[in-house]
């Protein structure tokens, strides 16, 4: 038995912060029905594109790890006739997650407030860019300007000019800590039988990156910015081959043998010689340059040193580590052996494992039975898609 199994969830979400708390949930057994929109569908392919190949579609559908292990109900929740279908899904559920600007569900009639009212126990997680309240709560954003408003990307890629990071690293956290939320709230349910409004801001989570150096320096309005300089700390490094290895050698012991094994055992007592650095710097980068990557690697590991190489992502995708560890996982896609490469589930229960990982079906695949679990027959399913609550009013299918 799974850790969430018989737990219910209504899946608002359209991005990977709300996703991300809706896929940890599934994983780990709880039914999760995303309320897929075919406005907000055809608004995905005008930004990233769509496959006119039916076979290339449903593979694109697939292969993201965050959609898994989910079921689609394809519906309009702005469709006057949607109402009474959300409705009663929301009855029966212990928690629902939304990724709109706040007072949007509430215009179409499935803000807290109602949804509380229809259902005590249940458990509403709201995701935002910048939360529910606050100057900034009724602002639009992604990844990055969550990052720039936390204060985060001034500093996130250790160089003199902010840039985007390349991962979607406000998104996890979010996500992330969404899920804690979540977890939080049902655990205090057992307590008080009511649910509660959980408050999960993109920016908020990001600011948890800044703790470390906020921890360190008691004045942050001078806290100079970073200049891109090496410190004895560990270090990204050129090799031979053209290939990169990491090294985080901070503490003295590891920072003592990390000299040693490049053959520079005079540079153990400079770790704190800030005037020497620059120096030390351009010799280790002629010192990397003479041997390959992985030789470097080898060399570090036997010394037990804190060096990895920096693996590219088919690498880390093929490392045995990764595999060994089920943080690679090949789901089964479609007709035959076909499959999709997927991320495990990034923890590990001893008692209540994960279940099977399932590739997402295209939008709607499960509408018919779950329209049929909620007491909604073929008649009205009928109805419903005569009204086109099933399609994009605007005109463009879902």
């Amino acid at each position: 038995m799974s850790a969430l199994e018989g737990i219910r969830i209504v899946d608002f979400s359209r991005f990977l912060p709300g996703a991300y708390a809706s896929w940890i949930a599934a994983d780990l057994g709880a039914e999760v029905i995303r309320i897929e929109h075919p406005r907000e569908l055809a608004k995905h392919r005008r930004m990233f594109g769509g496959d006119c190949d039916a076979d290339a579609a449903a593979r694109r559908r697939a292969r993201p790890t965050y959609v898994r292990n989910k079921r689609s109900l394809l519906i309009d929740p702005g469709h006057p006739r949607a109402t009474k279908v959300i409705r009663k899904l929301v009855e029966r559920a212990d928690i629902l997650i939304e990724d709109y600007r706040p007072g949007v569900l509430d215009r179409m009639g499935y803000g807290y407030g109602e949804m509380a009212a229809l259902n005590p126990r249940l458990i509403y997680c709201s995701v935002s860019f910048a939360g529910q309240t606050g100057p900034y709560s009724s602002r639009a954003g992604h990844d990055p300007a969550a990052l720039a408003l936390s204060g985060a990307l001034s500093r996130l890629n250790g160089l003199p000019s902010p840039g985007f990071p390349g991962l979607q690293v406000a998104d996890v956290l979010a996500g992330s800590h969404a899920t804690i939320a979540m977890l939080a709230a049902l655990q205090a349910r057992e307590r008080t039988g009511r649910g509660q409004h959980a408050d999960i801001a993109m920016s908020d989570a990001s600011m948890t990156l800044l703790m470390v150096t906020m921890g360190r320096h008691d004045d942050l309005d001078t806290l100079p910015p970073p200049d891109g300089a090496w410190h004895p700390k560990g270090g990204v490094w050129l090799c031979a081959d053209g290939l990169y290895l990491c090294t985080t050698d901070m503490e003295p012991l590891y920072w003592a043998r990390f000299c040693e094994v490049i053959g520079r055992p005079d540079f153990i007592a400079l770790q704190q010689a800030t005037e020497r650095h620059a120096g030390m710097r351009q010799a280790l980068e002629a010192i990397f340059l003479t041997r390959t990557r992985d030789q470097w690697f080898a060399l570090f590991a036997a010394a037990d040193t804190q060096a990895m190489p920096v693996l590219s992502i088919g690498e880390a995708m093929a490392d045995v580590h990764n595999r060994a560890r089920g943080m690679v996982v090949d789901v089964p896609f479609g007709e035959g052996d076909e499959t999709v490469r997927q991320l495990g589930l990034p923890f590990h229960l001893s008692d209540t494992p994960p279940r099977s990982p399932k590739a997402a079906a295209m939008p709607g695949a499960e509408t018919a039975a779950i329209l049929a679990e909620i007491g909604i027959d073929a008649a009205e399913r009928l109805q419903l898609e005569r009204d086109g609550a099933f399609e994009d009013r605007r005109g463009e299918r879902g």
